[in-house]
């Protein structure tokens, strides 16, 4: 009767996170069937959205399967293997986080004109996102007792197969949510593919918005992107499994065994210098040279940094601060009461996030304007669609932390008198404060770059380091965008740093 009682209590807040998310989702589909059901099938098999769906379709094959081998393979030189200068290589690895990705598409723009179209979105987007996957990866390679691993092969098993059936299967949880994080940001990206001049849903739909504000047929669009969202949601829950990785007790108090590279040692040097290189050092370079030729007009120009990076480091600030807040409900009703009405409660969550931010603010401009004209026009507002647009980077990280929380331990606390929220705050908080940082960092790194929503909703005179720069690289003026860049690397870089601690402290 008490466990009943407590998931009704946070069953009440997670159905509302879940419907404020669904909200712009209900706004775009009534403005889709707006158009009639044989206007709606007439636009949609059209030639031209079947090649939308191509190039979607194909840069989602494509580079989620880059980022998982390049993430996974990296955490493993890194956290099991006798690799030089592993820390470093941490760091160095996980230094892309604070490259806003059309930044790095302005970086490889510059340098290689030439490459456009779908290899340079490819490339582009595998550089930008492959640490989400490393993280979580090489995150959980910390945590994993050996002995198991130990114990196959004592059992014969050769290190290689030791490895396939002790760990991989417990990376489960970590790689698909990765992935999916992966899969979303793909669907929703703008600012890479309209560089690279790529051609997915989410630049038709910024195109047909620009012709009309409440043009149905971009709405259509955004309702295919819906169904992309659904399946790439039912795909993760497939490759996750229920496998179980929490363990009651700390387990085996020493690092797995790390395996000597011999020959290999150079090659995985190699690999991990091309990695760093494109995905790190061309950006930061490329930003470097380009801010040399805007010292000129430093003067002027530092006024406007100084109050544009105040107002990013704010909304930043409470987008992470409000998501994270947001997530929790859904996620510790998934995992202490996991049942289908829970995961349709989650799953609601993440279906805006797949939808371009564009759609989603112009789906809160409408609502706002409509149904609650205060709130039209003020942060409160841009806030809920960072919320909305954000909530499966909060929400996959505190999922994870959740489930090294195991549940015996509140059971425990409780048999020993200690009973509601103190629980939570004594017990479960302490063991995943990590992920709940994990979740706001990783919020507030996409707010403090967020471009498209955040042009339509903020409040009048409100400006942000990814507005500016995206206005000065529209004029072709790469030198005036040069310092916005910059200073989003530089704020992005503390944030990293904590990310790259936590993995140290996962132990």
């Amino acid at each position: 009767m008490l466990a009943f009682s407590r998931a009704r209590g946070v069953a009440v807040p997670a159905a509302l996170v879940a419907a404020l998310a669904v909200l712009p989702l209900l706004v775009v589909l009534a403005n889709a069937l707006s158009a009639g059901t044989e206007g709606a099938a007439e636009y949609l098999l059209r030639p031209r959205v079947g090649e939308l769906l191509g190039h979607t379709g194909m840069l989602v094959v494509v580079t989620v399967p880059a980022t998982v081998v390049v993430g996974t393979l990296a955490a493993w030189l890194v956290e099991r293997t006798a690799l030089p200068w592993a820390g470093l290589w941490r760091a160095l690895l996980l230094a892309p986080l604070a490259v806003p990705a059309f930044v790095s598409a302005y970086a490889w723009v510059t340098v290689a004109p030439w490459l456009t179209g779908f290899a340079g979105a490819a490339l582009v987007t595998t550089l930008a996102y492959y640490p989400f996957v490393f993280l979580p990866v090489a995150a959980l390679l910390r945590t994993l007792d050996p002995a198991d691993e130990e114990v196959a092969r004592s059992l014969g098993l050769s290190p290689a197969a030791a490895v396939a059936r002790t760990v991989l299967p417990r990376l489960r949880p970590a790689l698909s949510g990765g992935a999916l994080l992966v899969a979303l940001h793909l669907l929703a990206e703008y600012g890479v593919l309209e560089m690279m001049r790529f051609q997915t849903f989410t630049t038709a739909i910024m195109q047909r918005y620009a012709v009309g504000f409440s043009d149905s047929s971009g709405s259509l669009l955004a309702s295919v992107l819906l169904a992309l969202c659904l399946l790439a949601l039912t795909l993760e829950v497939v490759a996750r499994g229920r496998r179980r990785v929490a363990r009651v007790g700390s387990g085996a108090q020493r690092p797995a065994p790390r395996l000597a590279l011999g020959a290999w040692t150079v090659p995985a040097l190699l690999l991990l210098t091309a990695v760093v290189c494109l995905s790190l050092v061309v950006p930061v370079a490329t930003v470097s040279r380009w801010l040399l030729s805007a010292l000129g007009t430093a003067d002027e120009l530092g006024v406007d940094l100084l109050r544009v990076t105040v107002s990013t480091l704010g909304l930043a600030f409470l987008g992470g601060l409000a998501t994270t807040l947001a997530a929790l409900p859904g996620a510790w009703l998934l995992n202490r009461h996991r049942s289908a009405l829970t995961m349709l409660l989650e799953r609601a969550t993440y279906l805006a996030s797949a939808l371009p931010g564009v759609v989603v603010g112009l789906a809160l401009v409408t609502l706002a304007v409509d149904w609650a004209r205060p709130f039209y026009q003020t942060g409160w507002l841009t806030i809920l669609a960072y919320a909305i647009l954000f909530l499966p980077r909060a929400m996959v990280s505190l999922r994870g932390g959740l489930a090294a929380a195991p549940p015996e331990l509140s059971q425990a606390a409780r048999s020993l008198g200690l009973h509601g929220p103190a629980t939570f705050v004594r017990v479960v908080l302490p063991l995943m404060g990590p992920s709940v940082l994990t979740g706001f960092v990783l919020v507030a790194l996409a707010v403090s770059t967020e471009l498209t929503a955040t042009l339509l909703l903020a409040p009048t005179g409100t400006d942000t380091l990814a507005l500016a720069f995206w206005r000065e690289t529209g004029e072709l003026d790469y030198a005036a965008a040069a310092p916005y860049a910059a200073v989003m690397i530089a704020l992005s870089v503390p944030l990293t740093m904590l990310l790259r601690r936590q993995i140290l402290e996962e132990r």
